[in-house]
């Protein structure tokens, strides 16, 4: 499974970057609000520092507009995929940024069926937001599972993107029904690295490793 980090601060892309760990990027207006007064030179910068694909997301909503702002953002790169909002006009630009080459990431999903009409309408990825869905007393994993099954039992191309990922266990689970990608945010990736008994074991090896008497060897010269 493929792991995006859903985040425009690129401090943390780097970090994580250089650990290898990221396949992709997602952001959305929201993210680029909290990092920059310039959101353009942070697109243009994560397009450059990240290999693999960067959802970057319209925020017009109708058709000429969506199309618009779709074909100015492919431009930051190879890597972009235009992220585009689960509507009717999204639905429509979809199709028409796919027939154009132009891959794409629909957003704001929240049932198997939007995700069927997304993948039919030629979506190189659909995120369906599970954490969004637990909030309301849903369970955001049944979605996933559908999903799943549905894309598997008619072979579509669109790559399954858990994206509202609240805690490491969401990723498991997410892996455990076979979606292709997950994206999240870069504190749950941290959480993923880390574990206390990891902690406590390295300090026990490092402990005794300093109780070694480490034995002196004597050298005996002849004359």
């Amino acid at each position: 499974m493929k792991i995006f980090l859903d985040t425009a601060n690129l401090e943390q892309i780097r970090k994580y970057n250089d650990l290898g760990l990221v396949d992709g990027i997602t952001t959305n207006p929201t993210l680029l609000s909290k990092e920059a007064t310039d959101p353009q030179k942070v697109m243009a910068e994560i397009v450059k520092l990240v290999h693999g694909p960067v959802s970057l997301e319209v925020i017009r909503v109708d058709y000429a507009g969506m199309m618009e702002e779709g074909r100015t953002l492919s431009r930051y790169g190879k890597n972009v995929v235009v992220k585009i909002p689960m509507t009717s006009d999204g639905l429509k630009a979809v199709r028409q940024l796919h027939s154009e080459g132009i891959k794409t990431n629909v957003t704001l999903i929240f049932s198997p069926n939007q995700a069927l009409l997304a993948a039919k309408a030629g979506a190189s990825y659909v995120s369906p937001f599970i954490g969004r869905l637990d909030d309301i007393g849903e369970i955001g994993m049944d979605v996933i599972r559908d999903i799943v099954l549905i894309f598997k039992n008619y072979s579509y191309e669109a790559e399954v993107l858990v994206a509202s990922v609240r805690h490491p266990l969401h990723v498991i689970d997410a892996a455990k029904l076979g979606a292709h990608v997950v994206t999240l945010p870069p504190d749950v990736l941290g959480k993923m690295i880390n574990h206390p008994l990891t902690d406590i074991g390295l300090a026990r090896f490092l402990e005794d490793w300093r109780k070694i008497k480490q034995p002196t060897s004597k050298v005996t010269i002849e004359s």
